[in-house]
């Protein structure tokens, strides 16, 4: 039995199928195979039945005699095009996300939250039909959107894949068996707040990795993490992808890359009633003595108004808006969500 979705990455194009064409000037365009459309241009268009039956990586040419590169899409390609309400983790976080998680086929992985379902196709691809992803997603319209988009590229609904429409706090207890999670995935605005129902699902040596956008949410995930004292000490980093333009002896970096997107931060669970050693690498002078004279005040009964409080003190403060995200509109959302019903199977 093959595995789910791999009848639909290889042999003829069929109908139903998503390709992709690509111009002499490299712009690409993602259509799905129906029989008597046509796909259009400003300069001619190009029959679909042209384009059914024919091997993947062929080349087709339209009316005005432009010449298409014609491939099934990848996943990284498929992620970048597809609909989506809120941003997309990035092939490149979501390749360090399966790699510096280890996630392994027959894995079970939790994920919160599931945005457009990008990540939710790498991880179903990495732990395979035999493994468990149980993802949890805040929004209705947000996971409508990501089942859609993930049975359009699987052509099937995944059979290792749960979605659950509700707070991973309230929800992940009643999904799970404590302790029997291998990995956890959160990509989400406070994933502080979720970390004590984290431990307990996960297996001792289990790993948690979040993914989030700013430095600040990364400074204090991480605290929260050491301060919890269950898990290993954090490890933050970030991935810079810069292509290469190659044309003769024109080998350069190019002009545009993918900068910054976010930061992944890693932290693995410890066994039952086992504390971390002590750290050798002390926090600066400076983080110390802010520590020491939050405990004074804090002994004193000073009360601490808002307007004195560092940012990010209030968790009321962890909004998308203040972090600088674009935010979809309820229109755009009910939009979407009213394009992306699921195709029947193929």
């Amino acid at each position: 039995m093959s595995a789910t979705g791999s009848a639909y990455r290889r042999g003829p194009f069929r109908e139903g199928d998503r390709v992709q064409l690509t111009d002499p000037k490299g712009r690409m365009h993602t259509i799905t195979l129906t029989p008597g459309k046509q796909f259009h241009t400003h300069r001619g268009h190009v029959k679909h039945d042209d384009l059914i039956g024919e091997p993947d990586g062929s080349t087709v040419t339209n009316t005005a005699g432009t010449q298409y590169l014609v491939l099934r899409p990848l996943l990284s390609d498929y992620v970048m095009s597809m609909p989506r309400g809120a941003a997309v983790v990035y092939p490149k976080d979501a390749g360090q996300v399966i790699q510096m998680a280890d996630v392994f086929p027959g894995a079970s992985v939790v994920e919160a939250g599931v945005g457009s379902g990008a990540l939710s196709m790498s991880l179903l691809r990495a732990v395979g039909d035999t493994g468990r992803v149980h993802s949890f997603e805040r929004r209705e319209d947000f996971a409508t959107i990501a089942r859609a988009n993930a049975h359009a590229f699987f052509g099937e609904d995944h059979p290792a894949w749960t979605v659950t429409v509700g707070d991973l706090v309230e929800s992940l207890p009643d999904a799970v068996e404590p302790g029997s999670v291998d990995r956890v995935v959160l990509d989400m605005l406070a994933p502080w707040e979720c970390l004590e129902v984290v431990a307990d699902a996960l297996a001792p040596g289990g790993v948690l990795i979040c993914y989030v956008a700013t430095a600040t949410q990364l400074s204090k995930v991480g605290e929260a993490m050491r301060d919890f004292g269950t898990f290993t000490e954090p490890q933050a980093w970030e991935s810079l992808v810069r292509g290469w333009h190659l044309e003769g002896l024109a080998v350069r970096p190019q002009h545009r890359m993918h900068g910054h997107t976010g930061f992944l931060i890693s932290t693995r669970r410890l066994a039952p009633g086992v504390t971390p050693p002590p750290r050798k690498r002390r926090p600066g002078r400076g983080y110390a003595a802010q520590e020491e004279a939050a405990d004074e005040e804090a002994s004193k009964g000073t009360d601490v108004t808002a307007a004195e409080a560092p940012p990010g003190t209030d968790d009321a403060e962890w909004t998308s808006e203040a972090l600088g995200e674009r935010v979809a509109s309820a229109k755009r959302m009910r939009k979407l969500a009213r394009g992306v019903v699921p195709p029947s199977p193929r």
